[in-house]
């Protein structure tokens, strides 16, 4: 188990490493220094973002929620996003009142599970100075409380567990409504906060998306947070990444998802650094040329522009989230 454990240790390392190598030899061989990978997925959300709401004439979960929270964070951080990319989500999702009639109201549209994408895509334009106003966000967070069940989760028709990137699950919907609350008016909304926190604490790590919201959530305990991480440690494959379970393949959401989990806390342990940097070199390794990532779907393998853009919007924020991280 030893040799194995080293092998394991060793293989990591040389990923990290080319990984690392590769931007230094782009720069040496070519006629400047290749954009980051956080660059190259910023390119393709400012391409994205606006491009669903012109060509189908309404406002997506994927692209206007997921995706546009991914460009308010890299501009946050100083990463070139052009004012154009997210004028028109900045617009809509300064109406709360209208998410429920946007135009998509297909056979597979879950209302409440929109709201969430949405109010969470305001919550980080809030926060981030997009939106100066913080009466949406107080509109947004009272309809989400609407939807809380009695048991303080957030559930939805079809609700898939462990989740997918545009159909969240349990367990994540709750974490993202119950952040909403906090960030909009932590003393109005104290109860549904209470409420939702009991819940989050009483669920059982079974999945990578359950360990990545333990370690996410503001109210989690010690023990639990040493649970979280030793689930992950055991879970992380060979080439760095994270399935939904422990067995199975890796994916680029289950992985972004255990990445924004590690990333909470300011002083990371080496060993907690060491994963995040293979999860890095895993995420970097599977980006494609246009900046994007292969959509994760449940079951695996399958087609969808909505989860690719989900995906997407989900792996470059994980990549923003760890970028000091495994820095020199």
């Amino acid at each position: 188990m030893r040799s194995v454990g080293l092998s394991r240790r060793l293989e990591g390392a040389t990923v990290l490493i080319l990984t690392a190598l590769l931007p230094i030899l782009a720069e040496a061989l070519g006629d400047g220094p290749s954009p980051t990978p956080e660059a190259r997925a910023v390119g393709f959300l400012t391409r994205e973002v606006p491009a669903w709401p012109r060509e189908n004439h309404c406002f997506s979960c994927h692209n206007n929620g997921d995706a546009a929270r991914a460009l308010y964070e890299a501009r946050r951080i100083g990463l070139a996003v052009p004012p154009e990319s997210v004028a028109e989500t900045t617009a809509w999702l300064s109406r709360p009142s209208g998410w429920d009639h946007n135009g998509g109201d297909g056979p597979f549209s879950d209302k409440r599970l929109a709201r969430i994408a949405f109010a969470s895509a305001l919550a980080t334009a809030t926060r981030t100075g997009a939106i100066a106003d913080r009466s949406p966000l107080i509109e947004a967070a009272a309809r989400l409380a609407q939807d809380q069940a009695r048991d303080g989760s957030w559930r939805f028709d079809g609700e898939n567990d462990p989740g997918s990137p545009a159909a969240y699950g349990r367990a994540l919907s709750t974490f993202l409504a119950r952040e909403v609350l906090e960030s909009s008016d932590p003393s109005r909304f104290q109860d549904a906060i209470a409420r939702a926190d009991g819940w989050l604490t009483l669920q059982e790590i079974a999945a990578t998306a359950d360990a990545a919201v333990a370690l996410m959530s503001t109210r989690r305990s010690a023990d639990r947070r040493r649970s979280a991480i030793e689930w992950l440690a055991q879970a992380q494959t060979d080439d760095g990444g994270w399935g939904p379970y422990a067995a199975a393949p890796p994916e680029p959401f289950d992985t972004a998802l255990a990445l924004l989990g590690l990333s909470r806390g300011k002083l990371a342990p080496a060993e907690v650094r060491r994963m995040i940097a293979r999860g890095r070199a895993f995420l970097i390794a599977g980006q494609q040329d246009d900046g994007s990532w292969p959509e994760t779907t449940r079951p695996a393998g399958g087609t969808s522009y909505a989860q690719r853009i989900s995906t997407t919007g989900w792996a470059t924020l994980a990549l923003l989230a760890t970028s000091p991280i495994d820095r020199p």
